[in-house]
């Protein structure tokens, strides 16, 4: 038994004949075609894995129904038990949140600047099938995971939201790594329209470093605070604001930090338009309608990669 991604799994009743089940080929799991597969079934919308047994045949869709059926061996169940369902798998408490699975896929995959298409088209799997796990709660299969982690440079773990906890960089280091620095437009390019940042500033305790949600409006760097926060003591200072991203899988990543003086935006139209561009609020929760703005005197990064990158 041989399949192609958006085939169609049939599975009949061996007494009458008649269709008892089937679903839309959504992800394979070996090259040649062979089972198992990750299957959408047209009566729930679920994905599962599954290993077609000697009720079950493929219809290529491509070339229309079959005038006979493709035998298969006997020998395991249609559904393996193991797999289960959505439900099942999650219920297990072995998995976690699969909308949080979807949303990491989806972050990746922009964040390297890649089409549901193309990233489907690495991962051998079919973009509707995509689609299903970024934006529907779902559970995908581990062969499925293992696809999509090596088609976005990342692992499982990660896809899954594991070491969410623990500070990143914990891999090793590149065999020869190059370290060079970034120039003005490559650190504003990283700096970009918005994140989380570090702000370092001096307090009456001493110095502090605290992240904080951030917008990139005009030049200036913008965050929102509260007046009697750690953040506003950033005012009337020149302070340090940093930005970096780590990528574990490959074990590189770069760092800009940004150097200039802050003030607080009193300006009501000001205010107004940072609010109105504003991406998200913080994350910190509470009231912070205390507006911050940096403009940078000094720019610098640096970038850890592959000697041929």
């Amino acid at each position: 038994m041989r399949a192609q991604l958006g085939d169609q799994l049939v599975v009949e009743s061996p007494a009458t004949g008649a269709t008892r089940r089937d679903g839309e080929i959504v992800g394979l799991h070996h090259t040649d075609g062979t089972p198992p597969y990750d299957v959408r079934w047209s009566d729930t919308d679920e994905v599962t894995l599954v290993f077609p047994g000697p009720d079950a045949h493929i219809r290529h869709m491509e070339h229309g129904p079959p005038s006979a059926h493709e035998p298969y061996q006997p020998g395991v169940d249609e559904l393996t038990k193991q797999a289960g369902t959505v439900s099942d798998r999650t219920s297990k408490g072995g998995a976690p949140d699969s909308g949080d699975i979807g949303r990491r896929i989806a972050a990746e995959r922009k964040r390297q600047g890649l089409t549901r298409e193309e990233t489907a088209r690495r991962a051998g799997m079919a973009p509707g099938y995509l689609a299903y796990l970024e934006e529907r709660p779902a559970d995908p299969s581990p062969g499925s995971l293992i696809r999509l982690a090596d088609a976005l440079g990342t692992t499982v773990a990660a896809l899954r939201g594991g070491g969410i906890d623990l500070p990143p960089g914990q891999g090793q280091a590149l065999l020869h790594p190059q370290l060079r620095n970034l120039g003005d437009d490559e650190c504003r390019a990283r700096l970009s329209t918005h994140g989380v940042g570090r702000l370092a500033v001096a307090t009456p305790d001493g110095p502090a470093v605290i992240p904080v949600n951030y917008e990139v409006i005009d030049d200036a760097i913008a965050f929102r605070t509260a007046p009697d926060s750690v953040p506003a003591a950033a005012v009337g200072q020149e302070v340090a604001f940093e930005v970096d991203h780590v990528d574990e899988a490959m074990s590189q990543g770069w760092s800009v930090l940004a150097v200039g003086p802050a003030r607080v935006v009193t300006e009501p139209d000001e205010v107004r338009r940072l609010a109105e561009r504003a991406h998200t609020r913080p994350w910190a929760g509470g009231e912070r309608e205390m507006w911050v703005s940096i403009q940078p005197t000094r720019l610098t990064g640096r970038r850890i990669s592959a000697p041929n990158q």
